[in-house]
């Protein structure tokens, strides 16, 4: 079914296609050299739509990104950088580790200058893939009256389902941090920081209604490559229980991460039996509150209110 419903990556307003290869877990840079064999297959079709300048000595190309995938088109020892130079008949100039700046490629040939950039565009992508989500868009849920309902409804279910399996108060969210979830996003640079404020105040002056507002808001972020396309529509919605919230390191079951290189790791997790509680609580209300603002919230972060730290924000009053 692989071979018939291939991926497809949308690049540039194209979409291309990326075959099936018999390919293992990604854990180190040192696969990068089988893994774009495969890739390249995809990027057959150069895409016309990128700005090459025309220069004394041929054609000049730029490619924006951020340090953290440089590696990957480099490549081991190199290699992935000179594959691709040598089938564009290019030469490409990469900052050096730790350095922002941008990807220049030159060449005698058009052609050549759009292929090499077309090819980088898709090991970006893919790569960016492999990494772990850094931010999420999400309207927080603060007001102290939905604070209060989330306290009451812990309260009941583990007064009324405490016997169900799994059930208990490590699994339940800070109320603190309670938000609606619109879309989960990979910031790899301040700048991407900075590209994703200046979307959301672009998106705030051109849709109004919310459903629409978030669906634009989702569709505007995947065309950028910084939020994976995964519905076509945003389910709003607010993570109330979750068993990621444990603690407990020797946990039952697991579930899978990714490390900063790509590399999947898994972890022990307990589940839990949530029959007895969407019986009991489906019509549970939480109260009311005006969404006013949507911030770009950083994981792993606390702020000085509890909630998650903020790198951005739009507000609509």
């Amino acid at each position: 079914m692989e071979v018939l419903r291939p991926q497809l990556i949308k690049i540039g307003g194209r979409v291309y296609r990326k075959n099936p290869i018999q390919e293992q877990t990604y854990q180190h840079e040192e696969e990068d050299d089988d893994y774009y064999q495969g890739l390249m297959e995809c990027a057959e079709e150069p895409c016309e739509t990128y700005e090459v300048m025309q220069t004394p000595q041929g054609f000049r190309c730029t490619v924006k990104a951020p340090s953290l995938l440089y590696k990957h088109i480099v490549g081991k020892r190199g290699d992935t950088r000179k594959k691709l130079e040598v089938e564009t008949k290019t030469s490409i100039s990469i900052p050096k580790p730790g350095q922002e700046g941008e990807i220049v490629i030159t060449g005698q040939h058009r052609s050549g200058v759009i292929s090499a950039r077309t090819r980088i565009d898709v090991l970006l992508l893919t790569f960016r893939r492999k990494q772990p989500f850094t931010h999420f868009l999400a309207f927080f849920l603060n007001e102290a009256e939905v604070q209060e309902r989330f306290l009451k409804f812990q309260e009941e279910v583990l007064e009324k389902c405490s016997m169900d399996h799994g059930v208990d108060s490590s699994i339940f969210q800070n109320p603190k941090k309670l938000h609606l979830t619109i879309g989960m996003l990979v910031l790899l640079s301040e700048q991407e920081i900075q590209q994703t404020c200046e979307m959301l105040q672009q998106c705030k002056e051109e849709f109004i209604e919310l459903q629409e507002l978030v669906d634009r808001v989702l569709e505007r972020f995947q065309a950028s490559g910084l939020i994976v396309k995964e519905w076509n529509s945003v389910k709003l919605h607010a993570t109330v229980m979750n068993t990621l919230f444990r603690k407990d390191p020797n946990a039952e079951g697991r579930y899978n991460l990714y490390t900063a290189d790509g590399k999947y790791i898994f972890k022990e997790r307990e589940s839990f039996d949530g029959r007895n509680i969407l019986k009991l609580f489906e019509n549970f209300s939480f109260g009311t509150l005006k969404l006013n603002s949507i911030h770009i919230s950083q994981r792993f972060t606390v702020d000085s209110f509890g909630n998650y730290a903020s790198c951005g924000q739009i507000n609509f009053s």
